[in-house]
């Protein structure tokens, strides 16, 4: 319940109750008519609500997002959540007060931006899910990689480096949707070598907030345990891998061990490079970032972007947008040269 219905609920004078009534009705009013309370479609106001801006990667598709935006005629208003539930919810709804035409949202929690979702909806303003997928929300759209894919190629990876041996399995947040599909990908290529008995799963961790410290205290605990005797590690993001790279490289197993990663983070180009990390997935942001703010521009204006797929939330079919992304090793890292993401000096660590 509003503060107004509050107000309305306990009482007070009749004059006040009749003033607050008819305010009641106007915004009722303004309700079924959203578009006159937000910029002008040649110009849409677009918020950009992204998980944790501290990570490299979402630094990346912020520029890229706001660059491609602002070419198409958009301002943006980026917010970061720095991992925090609370405080995503909180600048989503401050977003909505300032009558955004479109939010992008990178969720920390896909699970818990039903209720602000439901505001910002009422409030007539599309809501795209961006990377991760929303659940049980009544969202407009969706972006992402093919994150099953992604896992799929993340494990192949590992199996081509080390096609026998323990492996062990470190995934990404639990509250991130896309550590389920990554290792649902992970499992078509794991499952059929594990029947047959050519490698052994020794341990599996998702990992909380995509943490590298507790990817490294996790590795570290998985090579006392077996003492030293894993072959393979797929990991589901360039943060664990190098997480795990330290944790190995302690025990003089860096570059022994095969690890996979994903994001091609400058940090994980660089290791692939000296060969500590054997591959890593790129989704290349400018393509994802430019897709979402095209797409962002065209619900603004009432326009229907072309969709690729559908994927059900829990609550509804969502139009999709599906990208392709990119397996690097160290025969062809250099894609991020020829991409401009990196220079080869960058990647030499000079």
């Amino acid at each position: 319940m509003s503060h107004l219905s509050n107000r309305i609920a306990s009482g007070g004078s009749g004059l006040t109750r009749r003033l607050l009534a008819g305010a009641a009705v106007s915004l009722g009013l303004a309700a079924l008519l959203p578009a006159a309370a937000h910029a002008n479609a040649a110009h849409p106001k677009i918020g950009f609500s992204i998980d944790d801006l501290r990570l490299e990667r979402w630094a990346h598709d912020r520029d890229y997002f706001v660059a491609a935006a602002k070419a198409l005629g958009a301002t943006v208003n980026v917010q970061s959540a720095d991992a925090s539930e609370s405080r995503q919810n909180a600048q989503i709804e401050n977003l909505i007060s300032r009558g955004m035409d479109v939010i992008v949202i990178v969720p920390f929690n896909g699970k818990v931006l039903g209720n602000v979702i439901n505001e910002a909806k009422q409030a007539g303003i599309k809501i795209i899910s961006y990377d991760r997928l929303i659940l049980d929300s009544n969202i407009d759209a969706y972006v992402s990689f093919d994150n099953v894919r992604v896992g799929h190629m993340q494990a192949q990876g590992v199996v081509n480096a080390a096609p026998t041996g323990n492996y062990y399995l470190l995934g990404g947040a639990p509250t991130d949707n896309n550590s389920k599909l990554l290792r649902q990908g992970q499992m078509e290529v794991l499952q059929p070598l594990i029947d047959s008995n050519k490698i052994k799963v020794v341990g599996s961790q998702f990992v909380p907030e995509w943490s590298a410290t507790t990817a490294l205290s996790d590795t570290e605990n998985a090579l006392t345990a077996n003492h030293n005797n894993i072959q393979g590690i797929v990991a589901s993001n360039d943060a664990l891998a190098g997480g795990a790279i330290q944790a190995l490289a302690a025990q003089g197993l860096a570059g022994k061990t095969a690890v996979s990663g994903q994001d091609a983070d400058l940090a994980a180009a660089q290791r692939i490079e000296k060969g500590t990390q054997t591959m890593t997935v790129y989704k290349p942001l400018k393509l994802i970032a430019s897709t979402a703010a095209k797409m962002a521009v065209q619900l603004a204006k009432g326009e229907t972007p072309t969709y690729n797929s559908k994927i059900n939330n829990g609550q509804k079919d969502v139009n999709t947008i599906l990208l392709t992304p990119i397996p690097l090793t160290k025969s062809n890292v250099d894609r991020l040269v020829t991409d401009g993401y990196f220079t080869q000096a960058q990647i030499n660590g000079q």
